[in-house]
């Protein structure tokens, strides 16, 4: 046991650590005076009203739905992954249903079509490509998200959930086409599922080269062993198509059925993003059966590899049998046998296992086992 003169001695106390300053509440909209900055509010991207398809100079949110709920124009307000607290407030604004607003905070997995009231409110599934160097460790070929757009009378809102398919680009071009606006609120649903669709269509095209490069691969002489690539291209696909086939019943009804907040000059533009539609599902549809295909192939690739090599095995096992047998056979301890004393016994065996091998060998070669 160890004993010190001098008594231990206390370790400083630490300085203590300031308290992290809570984070700022993130400003909401105040409908009544319209005090707060629109660019403040993280989930409006951008809003716009419109009449007669020209973009009005107003600053003021508040001011713009009010006249355009008076039938001056219409409103385009674009959100980006809004939370409850937005939404309830664009909710109280433009009367917008319950249900449409749960599925615009939380999701929804399947596009599909609703009308409560007098407003339209469309969900669309959207898709991305990721290009090889850019994938995760689970080799993810195509990202999806969605797109909610609610349209009513003097209003349309899109919201965005994902990174796909920005409509920045879209905004700007039906800008510059004021005719294409004119026909309201419409038309940017319309805007908005052409540019779904024709992300569709870029996905599909890129979706080729890799079918076309992963059966250029099966079809190597090395190929044969690629199954987990086709498999990868297929499941991938698989949840491409999940994205894209249930969008085709929404664009017939509004290709077909009469709604309140479409127009009837305007089905004809749904009947072309219909069809553009039906050439990418049968685009899908025909990478599947392919990529069937090509895993059907690569397996028989694989069994008959698999056969090859067990009849090279088979082959060689029955070419070393007959030495193992003739062995065998001198090797009993036996005083009478056949050559045992002779003095050529030792090379009589020896060639007659040498003819006899290369017998078999040369019966094998020629049947193509070896």
């Amino acid at each position: 046991m160890s004993f010190s003169l001098f008594p231990p001695r206390k370790a400083a106390n630490p300085p203590a650590t300031p308290p992290t300053p809570p984070a700022p509440a993130r400003p909401r909209y105040d409908w009544q005076s319209g005090t707060t900055p629109l660019d403040d509010v993280d989930s409006v991207v951008n809003w716009g009203w419109y009449v007669d398809g020209v973009r009005q100079e107003c600053r003021d949110l508040a001011e713009a739905t009010e006249h355009a709920l008076n039938d001056e124009g219409f409103v385009w307000l674009g959100l980006k992954d809004p939370d409850d607290e937005d939404m309830a407030g664009f909710a109280r604004r433009f009367n917008l249903h319950p249900l449409a607003i749960e599925d615009a905070v939380e999701g929804h997995t399947r596009s599909k079509l609703e009308q409560f009231g007098r407003t339209l409110f469309l969900v669309a599934s959207t898709v991305s490509y990721v290009p090889r160097k850019e994938r995760p460790e689970t080799s993810e070929i195509v990202s999806t998200g969605q797109i909610m757009v609610f349209v009513g009378v003097g209003f349309v809102m899109t919201v965005r959930r994902g990174e796909q398919t920005s409509l920045k680009k879209l905004r700007t071009s039906m800008e510059k086409h004021p005719d294409r606006l004119a026909l309201g609120p419409a038309s940017v649903l319309y805007g908005v599922l052409d540019t779904v669709v024709d992300s569709y269509q870029q996905v599909v095209h890129d979706f080729e080269e890799d079918v076309d490069e992963v059966e250029a691969l099966i079809f190597s002489e090395s190929g044969a062993h690629e199954v987990d690539q086709v498999y990868q291209i297929k499941r991938e696909l698989i949840e491409f198509k999940r994205a894209v086939v249930p969008i085709g019943v929404p664009l017939n009804n509004l290709a077909t059925r009469s709604y309140k907040a479409i127009p009837p000059e305007a089905q004809a533009y749904f009947r072309e993003v219909s069809d553009h539609h039906v050439e990418a599902r049968e685009a899908i549809q025909s990478y599947d059966e392919v990529l069937s295909t090509i895993l059907q192939a690569s397996l028989n690739q694989l069994s008959v590899s698999d056969n090859e090599d067990m009849r090279k095995i088979s082959a060689f096992v029955a070419i070393a049998a007959i030495p193992t047998l003739i062995a065998g056979i001198y090797g009993m301890n036996f005083d009478h046998m056949p050559e045992l004393h002779t003095p050529y016994g030792y090379y009589v065996v020896w060639a007659v296992m040498i003819v006899l091998m290369g017998g078999l060998f040369w019966v094998f070669r020629r049947n193509r086992w070896l």
